[in-house]
């Protein structure tokens, strides 16, 4: 079996595919895989690399289930969207797991996105789903908010990189 592989890596390493890359200046690929599995690496990557780093504080496996939350949501919530006067209304809704995720992260994202925006943000959570309500002053921030819609909105800012660096050295950016 280790001949097998050695000798498979060998024939790719000495390869035109392989030898164009280094020809180009790249050490090899650079994607490490899946999404949550780049994040964290990244994550991992900087604590490594912080001689500050508190390892006792360090909890990698909370900021991996606030990426599971973020994939649920993002892949799994399905939304219904009102509008009433200066007043949008996302109903997010999902079962099992993702129901959690929904609750969880529309909560956990309002401040900040209120943080980042002049809107009026109210999540409520309910028993199927989370309601949230955006309340704009301008047309052009209406607009905005129905064009993006729930997703969109959801990310608005780069507060997403930040506060996963906060998860994983044991902090709660959320509150």
């Amino acid at each position: 079996m280790f001949r097998t592989m050695l000798c498979a890596f060998v024939t790719f390493a000495t390869s035109p595919v392989f030898a164009q890359h280094m020809h180009h200046g790249s050490n090899g690929p650079t994607e490490v895989g899946q999404s949550a599995f780049a994040a964290i690496s990244e994550i991992v990557q900087i604590l490594d690399d912080d001689p500050k780093t508190d390892w006792n504080k360090v909890n990698i496996d909370a900021l991996q289930s606030h990426l599971v939350d973020m994939d649920l949501v993002t892949t799994r919530a399905k939304t219904t969207t009102e509008t009433n006067g200066m007043t949008v209304t996302f109903t997010v809704s999902g079962e099992g797991e993702t129901l959690g995720a929904i609750q969880r992260m529309t909560v956990a994202h309002a401040p900040m996105l209120a943080a980042k925006t002049t809107w009026d943000i109210d999540v409520e959570p309910t028993t199927s789903s989370a309601v949230m309500r955006i309340t704009v002053s301008t047309e052009t921030d209406l607009a905005r908010v129905i064009g993006l819609g729930f997703f969109g909105v959801m990310a608005i800012g780069a507060h997403h990189q930040a506060h996963h660096l906060q998860i994983a050295v044991g902090q709660d950016p959320h509150h």
